[in-house]
């Protein structure tokens, strides 16, 4: 799983600020637009690169990327291109809606992005406002890219927890202050994020006796997007999973612990109306296996939910890296 490396503009790759600028590639990367969006802009609108640079490849300085940002910002509010390019063009992007193009990573404390429509990240990943952007714009291709590429550079676990959730966390912010305009944005985004995450799990591990993790949401609970990046990143160390998914009933939930007979046994729960703590006592003292040898899994509650709510005896990680950590100790 990478860390926070060094950007191809450090490296003076090909899209690196010391070749001049970054290249249209890169700009598009850092809007969440296909780079025929950027060329099309360009072309149509006049909103490319103010230097000209020798050789085929233009470079895009600081000044360009922020119009194109406030390109961005203007068109994911629903207002034509045309009008948000004259926009664009004539008044210079608010000091909180830039992005520095010169500065790559996470932006420096105390910024705060717009990211589009009124979004506010903070101190985050740069890939965090290319994927605001295209989930404001609803652009799925740019979408899937975007968190396909956010995986393969940082690895499930850093992925979900550096780029999809502070993401995640902006846009439900969004919608609920104000008031139901961007619930489309959210369940959009979810759905996208599902899929990246199902893509790029490796196939299920053949069940080992003893060592199958059963996951499930609490009885009411349906918020299963943390459940499914701890599935993936746990099958992709080796660990058997059965995951079962949002609002799982009581008695199917514990037809299923008796049924694989599992390890450890994760329930989520988002909010505290959900977490059960009488549910998570009960399957901690499940029992099977012949007289004499008999045992039970052992049972981790994930989640806010729990959060005042700890049951005696039973972890709660406070993280996904510490769940993965908990669930697969022998894991590489």
């Amino acid at each position: 799983m990478s860390t926070r490396g060094r950007s191809g503009e450090e490296r003076g790759g090909s899209g690196g600020l010391r070749a001049g600028g970054l290249t249209t590639g890169d700009v598009a990367r850092r809007l969440g637009v296909a780079p025929t969006t950027v060329r099309t802009w360009d072309r149509r609108y006049g909103l490319g690169p103010e230097a000209h640079t020798g050789g085929r490849h233009r470079r895009w300085a600081p000044a360009d990327v922020a119009k194109l940002e406030r390109m961005c910002a203007l068109t994911a509010t629903g207002l034509p291109p045309a009008e948000a390019a004259r926009l664009a063009r004539g008044a210079g992007p608010p000091e909180a809606d830039s992005v520095r193009a010169d500065r790559p990573g996470p932006a420096p404390a105390g910024h705060r992005s717009r990211a589009g429509s009124g979004l506010r990240l903070g101190d985050v990943r740069q890939e965090c406002r290319g994927v605001a952007r295209a989930a404001l714009r609803l652009d799925a291709a740019a979408l899937d890219d975007l968190l396909t590429a956010a995986i393969a550079e940082h690895g499930l676990v850093a992925a979900w927890t550096e780029v999809f959730v502070p993401t995640l966390q902006a846009v439900g912010r969004k919608w609920e202050t104000s008031g139901e305009k961007y619930i489309e944005v959210e369940h959009f985004l979810s759905w996208h994020v599902s899929g990246a995450l199902r893509q790029a799990a490796p196939r299920t591990v053949p069940d080992r006796p003893g060592s199958t993790v059963v996951l499930a949401c609490t009885p009411g609970e349906t918020h299963t997007l943390p459940l499914e990046v701890l599935s993936a990143a746990l099958t992709e160390r080796g660990v058997p999973v059965r995951m079962f998914g949002g609002a799982l009933p009581v008695d199917p939930l514990l037809a299923a612990v008796r049924r694989t007979g599992p390890a450890a046994v994760a329930l989520w729960a988002q909010s505290r109306a959900t977490a059960s703590r009488p549910l998570a006592q009960h399957v901690a003292a499940m029992e099977w296996g012949v007289r004499g040898a008999r045992r039970g899994p052992a049972v981790l509650t994930l989640g806010p939910g729990w959060a005042g709510q700890a049951v005696a005896g039973l972890a709660r990680p406070p993280g996904l890296a510490e769940a993965v950590a908990a669930l697969a100790p022998d894991a590489p």
